[in-house]
């Protein structure tokens, strides 16, 4: 009886290659098609542990945590000043799933920024903001706008202290007309007092008091 011989499967090249080119542990720096660049540590191929990302494109920095690919933990995101070619801190902090998430300290252009938290890559929860003119709210936030309780306070010191929503006085609060000597207590809507009363506040002390005190009712 014939004996029929079968050719024996032989596994494809690219089994092989692939195997090898698994990347694990620390590497020194690898190049992507897009020209970005990696240099740090791998877990079966994907960026996982310590590392920095450059991206060719826009010349921004991540040096940070990597959880399976993605930013995750703590690090810092730069950018190249257009002019100067200096790279300036944009954000440091926490990232969770290649968003911010937690508490980070994010660099605005102007020389604005924000400490607080974070969460999915908007502002979320407790933080300060220092806006160029001066004033700084601190309180909460809500999708990346003032919402919940907080307080406005402006150069010349005056400040807003109440509720907010979507980035906009709203509901009961007291506004401190300190370089008067006035207080505005109330309820407001979409940043306009709606309805409320207006008593002296520290006249005495006010730099620039209204010319007439306001009578007790």
């Amino acid at each position: 009886m014939p004996i029929v011989k079968y050719p024996r499967a032989t596994e494809p090249l690219w089994h092989e290659w692939d195997r090898k080119a698994q990347k694990c542990g620390l590497r020194h720096r690898v190049y992507a098609v897009s020209g970005d660049q990696y240099t740090g540590e791998w877990l079966d191929n994907l960026k996982h542990g310590k590392g920095t990302q450059v991206w060719k494109r826009t010349g921004a920095i991540y040096s940070g945590d990597w959880k399976f690919g993605k930013r995750d933990g703590y690090g810092s995101y730069s950018i190249p000043d257009p002019i100067t070619k200096e790279y300036k801190k944009v954000y440091t902090g926490w990232w969770k799933n290649d968003r911010k998430c937690g508490y980070g300290a994010t660099f605005y252009p102007g020389g604005e920024r924000y400490e607080g938290e974070w969460s999915g890559g908007l502002r979320s929860g407790w933080g300060r903001m220092y806006y160029q003119d001066g004033s700084i709210y601190e309180g909460q936030w809500l999708a990346d706008r003032p919402g919940g309780q907080g307080m406005l306070r402006l150069a010349n010191e005056n400040r807003y202290e109440g509720g907010w929503k979507d980035g906009k006085k709203h509901g009961p609060g007291k506004f401190f007309y300190l370089d008067k000597g006035q207080l505005f207590e109330g309820i407001w809507a979409a940043d306009i007092p709606k309805c409320g009363i207006l008593i002296d506040f520290g006249r005495d002390e006010a730099p620039a008091p209204a010319q007439y005190p306001i009578p007790k009712v």
